[in-house]
């Protein structure tokens, strides 16, 4: 198979969370653990950061990425999901995967995932440790895909884990409070491993400590022991969370591994965290006059933090252009939006994505007005013809909504 059809077959003929939804969480790791032992073990080959997180986890993983090759090491990086080419999920230095890599990885093990019904995740995370060991990586990020302590990445032990903040997403799995959700995104810790967590609330602080102390894990609450940080080309408010994640996780390898990394490469990592990793999506620009945004927020949590934001902005008209999956806590989320914007209801191009008039009719329930469309990009051409040069145009809701713009190049 050539590349195209080895992807169109992980795609189509394997359980995949981000087409199918539920029916692709796997309730334990047995799976991941017969894969990596047909491989071989290659995440014990690897040095690794294990990152989670309700929101946030895939900046400070590029940002940790980007950091570690400004200090010169070749770091791997496994992230999820992809926006345009499946190959964005593993990266060395900011360069994707091969896709003869893909093809031969997939043609090898296809018998093996057939017989014992891999998911989609699972094959990929066996991929991304199998690629990493073979390239011989000084260190490799690796994000979890959902939650933490069930999911396919949690089989590493790593130099520090990391969890970047906790909100009510993926209730389905994970729980309907912020303690069930803390306590599966807790998994991650493993003992004699330090953990520093990101941001923290009354609910969760209790439930990592706690698994901490089981785990007689060194534990840093960076938001208390970071008090300033550095500038980065990730804009946004919330990525100055994300920052002093990342800051103090370089302050625990400087001190308890071997891995250096001085105030200089900290500095110009968080400064070319783009163009070091390739990362779209987050708070980008995709235009002036007007002045266009995207952003990958799609939950309660990540979406409030992105319309505060649009508040702070300067403009006459604001445009918003929406689209979500269908399981989603709707109404959590249509509370956030605000009722004085035009509204550009598109429905995201995978099988998860809810109908435009099932969104259109909920979204009027809250007073948002505006009109259904095709396609993202039919939405998207409306909003930048209807809008002036002093309008703001946002784009969002989903990050398959994100996925299908032209993000390589200004419109």
């Amino acid at each position: 198979m050539n590349y195209q059809e080895t992807t169109n077959w992980m795609f189509n003929q394997l359980p995949m969370y981000q087409h199918q939804g539920a029916s692709a969480y796997k309730k334990d790791l047995t799976n991941v653990i017969l894969l990596a032992d047909h491989l071989d073990n290659p995440h014990k080959k690897i040095k690794c950061i294990h990152v989670a997180g309700t929101n946030g986890k895939g900046s400070t993983s590029h940002m940790l990425a980007s950091v570690l090759q400004e200090a010169g090491y070749k770091v791997g990086l496994y992230t999820s999901p992809h926006l345009k080419d499946f190959r964005e999920r593993i990266k060395i230095d900011g360069k994707e995967i091969s896709e003869d890599f893909v093809c031969e990885f997939i043609q090898k093990h296809k018998s093996f995932f057939e017989a014992n019904d891999m998911s989609f995740f699972e094959m990929t995370v066996g991929l991304a440790f199998e690629y990493f060991a073979k390239e011989k990586v000084d260190i490799a990020i690796i994000e979890v895909g959902l939650g933490g302590r069930l999911d396919a990445t949690n089989i590493i032990t790593p130099l520090v884990s990391v969890i970047t903040n906790i909100g009510i997403d993926h209730v389905q799995f994970l729980g309907n409070t912020l303690e069930s959700i803390a306590t599966e995104k807790a998994g991650i810790i493993k003992p004699k491993i330090p953990v520093v967590i990101g941001e923290y609330t009354p609910e969760t602080k209790p439930v990592f400590l706690a698994k901490a102390e089981t785990n007689k894990a060194e534990i840093y609450f960076a938001s208390d022991l970071i008090p300033e940080t550095f500038p980065s080309d990730l804009i946004g408010d919330y990525q100055e969370h994300n920052k002093k994640t990342v800051i103090q996780t370089f302050k625990i390898l400087n001190e308890q591994t071997n891995f250096k990394v001085s105030e200089q490469s900290l500095k110009s990592g968080l400064l070319q965290v783009v163009k070091n990793t390739g990362l779209l999506g987050r708070w980008q620009q995709l235009g002036v006059n007007p002045k266009i945004i995207c952003d990958t927020a799609h939950n309660k949590n990540g979406l409030e933090i992105v319309l505060e934001q649009i508040q702070k902005e300067t403009f006459e008209n604001l445009h918003i252009l929406l689209g979500v999956v269908n399981d989603k806590e709707l109404g959590e989320v249509l509370a956030l939006f605000p009722k004085n914007a035009t509204y550009y209801f598109c429905k995201p191009n995978i099988p998860r994505g809810l109908d435009a008039n099932l969104l259109q009719e909920k979204s009027s329930q809250f007073s948002l007005i505006g009109n259904t469309y095709n396609s993202v990009l039919e939405a998207f051409a409306s909003a930048q013809n209807n809008a002036t040069k002093n309008d703001f145009i946002y784009v969002g809701g989903s990050t398959f909504v994100v996925a299908e713009l032209p993000l390589n190049k200004e419109v």
